[in-house]
């Protein structure tokens, strides 16, 4: 599989919360401000990388049939590092993100890949897809994070919006749980109609040129 294809399935084809709605429940809780998109994102790309590589260096030698409590042992060793390094040195961020995130280690999201994708693919690759599905996440959760801070407490990464604030227009909702659902369903739709319109441009181009091809040998 080439590269840049693994980084576009990531970031965009197969994007992890918006794709494959995968993540849910840290998507919906943790997104209330961009700054704990951020967090939790980083949080996973890191776990995604070094689990994806772990679980490819190791796939010829981990058992068939303990495949997935070998999976989720490392996963939870990756986690388990994170969790002692924001609360040594974030721990605001670590307040914030909570329960969710030792619930890193039975994320859909980190499990998946590993056993799709690093299971059967060369370390490199296995990184690569850990760090593009990582991205991915991180940046949709961010979006979110972004919209809800922003028409939910008139803010921008922590930063008062003061004639937004003043104006008392800013929502409440958006910073609730029916608010969550309600952005990342629009965020869904909207991703899924442009990757679908995409996906058929480029399928009507094929067949154009199948089309040409036939009239040339003809």
């Amino acid at each position: 599989m080439k590269k840049l294809e693994i980084v576009k399935n990531g970031v965009l084809t197969q994007n992890p919360t918006f794709r494959l709605v995968l993540g849910t429940c840290p998507t919906l809780a943790i997104t209330t401000t961009a700054m704990n998109g951020i967090a939790m994102g980083g949080a996973v790309i890191f776990v995604l990388l070094c689990s994806n590589m772990m679980v490819s260096l190791l796939r010829n030698v981990i058992p068939d049939k303990v495949r997935i409590p070998a999976y989720v042992l490392i996963i939870a060793t990756f986690v388990t590092v994170v969790e002692m390094v924001m609360r040594k040195y974030m721990y605001s961020l670590y307040q914030s993100l909570g329960l969710f995130l030792p619930l890193i280690v039975v994320n859909c999201i980190i499990l998946a890949r590993a056993d799709a994708f690093a299971s059967v693919n060369k370390i490199f690759d296995s990184a690569i897809d850990g760090v593009s599905m990582g991205l991915g996440f991180t940046l949709s959760i961010t979006t979110i994070g972004i919209i809800r801070e922003f028409f939910g407490s008139g803010s921008f990464f922590g930063m008062e919006i003061t004639p937004l604030v003043n104006s008392g227009i800013t929502m409440t909702i958006f910073i609730l749980p029916a608010g969550g659902f309600l952005v990342y369903g629009f965020m869904m739709a909207l991703i899924n109609y442009l990757v679908g319109r995409k996906d058929k441009k480029n399928s009507k181009s094929s067949e154009e040129k199948e089309i040409e091809i036939a009239e040339v040998n003809e």
